[in-house]
């Protein structure tokens, strides 16, 4: 119990500009951003990423495991249009809509969520949306 807490106060604390998300893998380059998080237990939090994409559409790679509550990504693009709103589910390969190149944002919400995170967007060839 003591771990789940001190995972959430490092939760509550993540806010944006590619801050990690506790003690759980986050890279944020351009074009390409993942998030890893195992053994996540019983966290309700949202966290705000900036992410550079050169392109104009994302691909969302999805290999998240839920036990309980839920969680989910919602990307803007550059002119914080919603490109792509998806719960995270275990296996998904998803292109986003057409957006502007620039900085994105990418907003993970959890609610009482416990499992594994694992998400992956990136670049994608124009092709990609279509």
């Amino acid at each position: 119990m003591r771990r789940a807490s001190a995972v959430w106060l490092l939760l509550a604390g993540a806010g944006c500009d590619n801050e990690p998300l506790g003690p759980f893998p986050v890279t944020s380059a351009t074009d390409d951003f993942e998030l890893q998080a195992t053994d996540v237990t019983g966290i309700t939090t949202r966290v705000v990423y900036d992410w550079r994409n050169t392109g104009l559409f994302a691909r969302v790679n999805h290999a998240t495991t839920t036990t309980a509550g839920t969680a989910s990504i919602v990307i803007r693009d550059a002119f914080r249009t919603i490109v792509y709103e998806h719960p995270l589910v275990p296996s998904l390969n998803q292109a986003s809509q057409i957006g502007s190149p620039g900085t994105w944002t990418i907003t993970l919400t959890l609610t009482d969520y416990s499992g594994t995170l694992s998400f992956r967007v990136q670049k994608a060839p124009l092709a990609a949306g279509h």
